[in-house]
């Protein structure tokens, strides 16, 4: 079974209202795409994004937390987990993002789940800018054409943290996923 997908109907079933979790990094390319490769589906974590609206009020969403918790608590000896789970303003997405996330349809019962448009995932993946990220942003361009003035046009409105380290790897991305785009 996918991991991805594992962790996910863990949380489910723990959550005892609705609730809802955009996915990106692996687990949203391989439950986001119908081709993507079975070694996404090997990814050890879920990746998520919070958007800041629903963060509000802080303590609205206690029934998620407390399920995460147990998620992890169960799949620990199995090395799986879900942990990372980023504001908004912590990922690099355009502003608008929320707008053009799919909901992906897992027949889970009260956990809605999303991925975001693939140029924000793409923006994503621009963060570190290593191999690894790299192939998956190939990937991401062989699912959808993305034209490098559609990418440009990205570049230019997207969040990024105010994180120096996170902008310098943002920037040298840059060029990569042009060419990338332009092969």
């Amino acid at each position: 079974m996918s991991n991805p997908l594992r962790i996910l109907r863990t949380l489910d079933q723990h959550l005892t209202l609705p609730a809802e979790i955009t996915l990106f990094g692996r687990s949203a390319l391989a439950l986001g795409y119908p081709q993507s490769p079975a070694h996404f589906h090997n990814t050890q974590d879920v990746d998520g994004i919070l958007p800041l609206a629903w963060l509000q009020p802080p303590d609205e969403h206690e029934d998620f937390w407390q399920a995460v918790q147990r998620t992890n608590a169960e799949l620990d000896s199995d090395g799986l987990y879900l942990t990372h789970l980023f504001r908004e303003l912590d990922v690099i997405l355009q502003p608008d993002w929320l707008d053009r996330r799919l909901e992906l349809a897992l027949g889970l019962r009260k956990l809605a789940v999303f991925r975001p448009a693939t140029i924000d995932l793409v923006l994503t993946k621009m963060a570190r800018g290593d191999d690894d990220d790299l192939q998956d942003i190939r990937f991401l361009l062989q699912q959808e054409s993305l034209t490098q003035k559609r990418l440009e046009a990205a570049f230019a409105r997207a969040r990024v943290p105010n994180v120096p380290e996170i902008q310098e790897l943002f920037s040298r991305a840059r060029p990569k996923v042009l060419a990338l785009a332009a092969a």
